[in-house]
């Protein structure tokens, strides 16, 4: 399979490592989408990352169905997320705020380096909006080694992925002091040997 995608996205950083966690093999492409949209297109007609290719020919896209498709083929038994109930629903909502997180990260990094006039209302949003969802991430972490217990999960590597990237772009808006739990949760993700192989820094695009 092939892994179209830098792994300074927080999105395709997310997808390889839940593909290392499962020991799933792949090709990786470093295309970047605004330095070879032309070469993603073929595959992806929004020239978007990540983007999975099948051995098959069949292209994947959003980490959301991407991750999808790694948990029916690995299956229940070894998937990252519960398979349905009250646990996939919480499951979900934490990855879908993570998602959002990112979101907000990266329209910040955009709004800054590709306008030439910044809108201040704009960018105060997505900063509140940054904070908010920390602020209940915060809340709903526990003491046990990740959040579901005793073994990682999506959820896990989805909030990772985005912390590092809003610590990265935006350290203002993150102070550990204030957030020690996913401060202590991104720490221990870190050290772990996916995460610490599949990684690059940040490398926004300049705007020129």
């Amino acid at each position: 399979m092939l892994l179209i995608g830098q792994y300074d996205s927080i999105f395709v950083r997310r997808v390889a490592i839940a593909m290392r966690l499962y020991g799933i093999a792949f090709e990786h492409k470093t295309w970047s989408t605004f330095g070879d949209a032309e070469k993603i297109a073929p595959y992806n007609p929004l020239m978007r990352v990540p983007t999975l290719v099948l051995d098959n020919g069949e292209a994947l896209i959003e980490s959301s169905i991407i991750l999808d498709y790694l948990d029916e083929r690995v299956g229940e038994g070894q998937a990252m997320i519960a398979a349905r109930g009250a646990e996939r629903r919480h499951h979900l909502r934490l990855c879908a705020l993570a998602s959002g997180l990112a979101d907000k990260a990266v329209s910040l990094v955009y709004e800054r380096v590709l306008r030439k006039e910044q809108s201040k209302i704009w960018a105060e949003r997505c900063a509140a909006q940054i904070s908010g969802v920390l602020g209940a991430l915060e809340k709903e972490r526990r003491r046990a080694p990740f959040w579901f217990g005793e073994t990682i999960a999506h959820a896990d590597i989805a909030v990772t992925c985005a912390l590092r990237f809003v610590r990265e772009a935006h350290p203002q808006l993150f102070d550990a002091a204030r957030y020690p739990a996913l401060a202590a949760h991104a720490d221990k993700c870190e050290a772990l040997p996916p995460f610490k192989e599949i990684v690059q820094p940040l490398a926004p695009p300049s705007g020129d």
